[in-house]
């Protein structure tokens, strides 16, 4: 089942059907991204909790560094929708939406569909992010106190929750999933597309090449 992408503005609305997320322009190579740098306690992400006792500090009792500070929320440009106040996945089929970009730009784009989903009322731990290929700051972060500490982080579901594709069936559902095919191996885009879509209660938004996601949706999905 082929997708097309349509050509609307880019935002993402919340309505009674989901939100949509319309295509944006291929993206080219982008400047790496830094390493996360120390994100202070006391200043939380804006539109998302602050990190949980368990995930604010080491083994030793020295507080956790954390991610850097992400941008500055973007205004939306229509009437924000309530947030939602159901946290639970809902057992309807979700919607898919394609955002196209290259692999060097999924991760990207990725990052602004979340955006613009927290900028519109849903609420953090209702996203879960899956990428193919490098994985994202914050989870290279993460790991690097542990499995342990890191899964916990996903047990809480106070976050944005973000993942590598291939341990998508570890994932717990969330009602929206972002999946990002940042480059690795083609089996894995192959193989964690259909599971990230039994992972999505009410939205799947993928953000790649739109003939390899094409193939791989047309293939069953």
């Amino acid at each position: 089942m082929p997708l097309t992408p349509a050509p609307e503005e880019p935002q993402i609305h919340e309505s009674a059907q989901g939100p949509r997320v319309t295509p944006a322009a291929s993206r080219t190579a982008q400047t790496p991204r830094p390493v996360p740098g120390p994100r202070p306690a006391a200043v939380p992400r804006p539109g998302r909790p602050g990190p949980s006792p368990a995930a604010a500090s080491r083994a030793g009792g020295a507080p956790r560094p954390a991610p850097p500070a992400p941008r500055a929320p973007q205004t939306p440009s229509g009437p924000v929708p309530a947030a939602s106040t159901t946290p639970s996945v809902s057992a309807a089929v979700p919607q898919v939406q394609l955002i196209p970009a290259s692999a060097e730009g999924a991760l990207d784009a990725a990052e602004e569909a979340v955006d613009l989903l927290l900028d519109t009322g849903r609420a953090p731990g209702d996203i879960l992010v899956l990428t193919t290929g490098d994985p994202h700051p914050w989870a290279a972060h993460e790991l690097s106190f542990g499995e342990a500490a890191y899964w916990a982080l996903h047990d809480a579901r106070d976050d944005v929750f973000y993942a590598d594709a291939a341990q998508a069936q570890r994932a717990a559902g969330r009602p929206v999933v972002v999946f990002a095919d940042n480059g690795g191996p083609v089996e894995t885009a192959a193989t964690a597309l259909p599971v990230a879509l039994a992972r999505a209660g009410a939205l799947l938004i993928v953000c790649g090449e739109p003939q390899q996601i094409n193939s791989v949706l047309g293939a069953g999905v």
